[in-house]
Parts: structure tokens; C-alpha cells; sequence
């Protein structure tokens, strides 16, 4: 092919021969990100998972909608395509216009967006999502109070309403043994309803200072029943929801979430490298498809113990491993090819990148991050627009 453009238009050949090496050397610089990877019963064509990004676009119903139906599609590049958190019920909530997988019709609306991102030949898992005390009463039932593993509220500058005002956070109460068992099978049946939306897996979202990781750590769980006490009784709630969920999911679609070092949420604990050791070693002969572990620190690091870096997880988890927070693809190849994970997960530089994946196979420059206005649906005309600053952000012009 060169040759013959050298004889036929040799005017032509230098761009042509630019572009095509960028490529090819694109292509090989980025070699164990841009692999085929099997995680459990999940064959992914590349290692770039596109993580989970609530971006408030579904609504007062809560139901996905087209604008999220394209937004997916677009980014479907991804060897992984993970929902935004995703809450199993009514009072999992705690986000403006986040989604949930709690209704028929929820279901429903999902599986319109599982088909294109299946079409457009990717796999897509739904991360099952608890808020518990980040929530607001204005969000619950008849504007109950917020709950979590104890009464200790979340420390922080305050929370969104449901009508989008920003006020101090509230105490909430902790749920009792009854309520706990009552929430293991919200778990379970908005598993199901995953499946029916045509999901290829699930992820327990078991981190970022939500209801799970209340539970975790003894920064927020300083309960004195079988749910509290020493490590074993604060992990006690993951397993059983676990458990509920492997009821109707085989392990190899069901991943887990986990942030050790994050401050998110007024989280971190100083006994946080042996609470999550011993989350790990528990997790372990489950041989589930995949722990994501938040290993990154540009999320906010508690500094009350030392990091729990991805090389201290392999030392205790077996399976395979997804790296997530600040990665880049030079970081992640990195990361990947040192065997320090099996895959990585990328958010903000998939905002404004839907066609992230080509652009680093292909040697594209990145667009500018999306800006903060752009994120979450703050201001009535994202309110008027889904599409604003969502699905608006253009692929590449090759």
C-alpha cells in the first residue's frame, strides 16, 4: 500500500506515513492495556473498564432513559462497561436523577441500554449500590431518617437534598438485625432484576464510604451485636449480601468494590490494612470475577495507616485484580504489565473521551477534562437537557 501511494501520489506520502506510524506505535506501546483479558466467566477484548460515574441523568423516576442509552453505546470501546452506582431500593438512594434496579420498569430501562452497549459489541456489569448515611431524609420514604451501621454521621461540608440544596449532614440511625436481613434481600432481588436488564454481571459496591463500607470499617461501625466488634463481625454484612447475590449470579459475574485508602465519605480507619486483609482473604475462595480496589490516592488518602497498594492485595487475593483512581495509560500499562493488576478502571478521562479506547490504541490525543458543571446535573439547563455534557462530547475526528 505505501509503495503504491510513493509511485501514484508521493505528495501524499508523508502525512500518510505520520499518521500511520503514530499509530503503529501506539498500538505497541500500550500492549498488556489493549489485551484480551478473561476475568471469571467475563472475556473482555482490552484491560480498559470504564468505571462507574454517577452522573445524576436518569430522572426523578430513576429509570434509565435514552440520553443514557447513548451514553453507554458511545463508550462501549471499553472491554467493560460498568453502570454508575446503581441503588437496590428506595431507601438505597441518596443521588438527584441516579438510577436504580429495584422495578420491573427500572429493569426495564436498563435492558434497553444493555442491548445497544451488547450491539455495539461490549459487556456491561451493574454496580449494586448502598448509600446509607451520605444519604438525606428528603430521599427516604416519607422522609424517614437516613440509616447506617451506627449513629455516627458522616464528616464532610455537607449533602445534596433531593431538591438539589446543600445542607449539613444528618445522624443516622443504625439498622437493626432485622432491617440488616431485610436489606442482605433487597440485594438479591435487585440481583435479579439485573439479569433480567440483560446485565453480564454484577458488582457489589462495597467502598467509597457507602452503606458496605459502613459496616467494614470501625470508623462508622462501633456496633456491639454480631455486626460490630472486631473485623469479623463488621465484614459479616458484605458476606451475607455477597452469599444472597452468588444465589443468582455464579461467581465468575460478580465482582466486588473495595476502598482501603480513600477519605471519601469522612472514611479511613487506622486499623484499615487489617480489616481489609482480612476482607480479602475472605473474599478469596469465593473465586469471584474480579476485586476493584481504589488504590489511587487522587480520591483523597485518610493517611491513618499505610496505603494498600495493588502488590499488597495480590499477596492475599488470588483472583484477578482491577486497579481504579487517577489511572492513566501509561500508568495502567504499567501497572498491567508488572502484573500488578489484571485490568484498570478509568472515570474522568472517559467524561470527555467516549471513544477513550480508540484514542489510546490509535495515538489520538485526549480531549480536555470535562469541567465540574459538566459532571452531575447542578443547574436547570442540564436539568432541561440530559444530553448536555453528557452525550455532547464528540469522538475523535480521524
Amino acid at each position: 500500500m505505501v509503495e503504491a501511494l510513493v509511485k501514484s501520489k508521493p505528495k501524499d506520502v508523508l502525512p500518510f506515513l505520520a499518521r500511520w506510524c503514530a499509530q503503529q506505535g501506539s498500538a505497541t506501546q500500550y500492549p498488556s492495556l489493549l489485551a484480551p483479558v478473561q476475568l471469571g466467566d467475563l472475556k473482555l477484548k482490552n484491560r480498559c473498564v470504564l468505571a462507574a460515574l454517577t452522573r445524576g441523568r436518569s430522572g426523578p423516576t430513576r429509570v434509565p432513559n435514552e440520553a443514557n442509552q447513548l451514553y453507554y453505546e458511545q463508550r462501549a470501546g471499553f472491554g467493560l462497561v460498568m453502570s454508575e452506582a446503581t441503588a437496590v431500593s428506595h431507601r438505597a438512594n441518596g443521588w438527584g436523577g441516579a438510577p436504580g434496579i429495584y422495578t420491573a420498569e427500572m429493569a426495564a430501562g436498563w435492558k434497553a441500554v444493555t442491548d445497544r452497549v451488547h450491539a455495539a459489541g461490549s459487556l456491561m456489569v451493574c454496580q449494586l449500590w448502598y448509600v446509607g448515611r451520605q444519604s438525606h431524609s428528603s430521599f427516604m420514604p416519607n422522609g424517614e431518617q437516613i440509616v447506617s451501621a451506627s449513629d455516627i454521621p458522616c464528616a464532610g461540608d455537607g449533602v445534596y437534598t433531593a431538591t438539589g440544596e446543600k445542607v449539613p449532614y444528618e445522624v443516622p440511625r443504625p439498622l437493626t438485625v432485622q432491617e440488616i436481613a431485610d436489606t442482605v434481600e433487597e440485594y438479591g432481588v435487585a440481583a435479579q432484576f439485573a439479569k433480567d436488564a440483560g446485565f453480564d454481571g454484577v458488582e457489589v459496591h462495597s467502598a467509597n464510604g457507602y452503606l458496605m463500607d459502613q459496616f467494614l470499617q470501625s470508623c462508622s461501625n462501633n456496633r456491639t451485636d454480631e455486626y460490630g466488634g472486631g473485623v469479623e463481625g463488621r465484614a459479616r454484612f458484605l458476606r451475607e449480601v455477597l452469599e444472597r447475590v452468588l444465589k443468582v449470579w455464579p461467581a465468575g459475574r460478580v465482582g466486588i468494590k473495595l476502598s482501603p485508602n480513600g477519605a471519601y465519605g469522612g472514611m479511613g480507619s487506622a486499623d484499615n490494612t487489617e480489616t481489609f486483609t482480612y476482607v480479602l482473604k475472605m473474599l478469596d475462595p469465593y473465586r469471584l470475577a474480579y476485586a476493584q480496589v481504589v488504590d489511587g490516592l487522587s480520591f483523597g488518602f485518610h493517611e491513618k495507616c499505610p496505603q494498600m497498594t495493588l502488590e499488597d492485595v495480590r499477596k492475599v487475593y488470588s483472583g484477578p485484580v482491577m486497579g481504579n483512581c487517577g489511572y492513566t495509560a501509561d500508568s495502567a500499562e504499567a501497572a498491567i504489565a508488572a502484573n500488578h493488576a489484571d485490568c484498570v478502571s478509568f472515570g474522568r478521562p472517559s467524561l470527555s473521551n467516549p471513544d477513550f479506547v480508540e484514542r489510546v490504541h490509535n495515538g489520538w490525543a485526549l480531549a480536555p477534562d470535562a469541567p465540574l458543571s459538566d459532571w452531575f446535573v447542578m443547574d436547570e439547563a442540564h436539568a432541561t437537557d440530559p444530553h448536555l455534557g453528557y452525550t455532547t462530547y464528540p469522538a475523535h475526528a480521524s
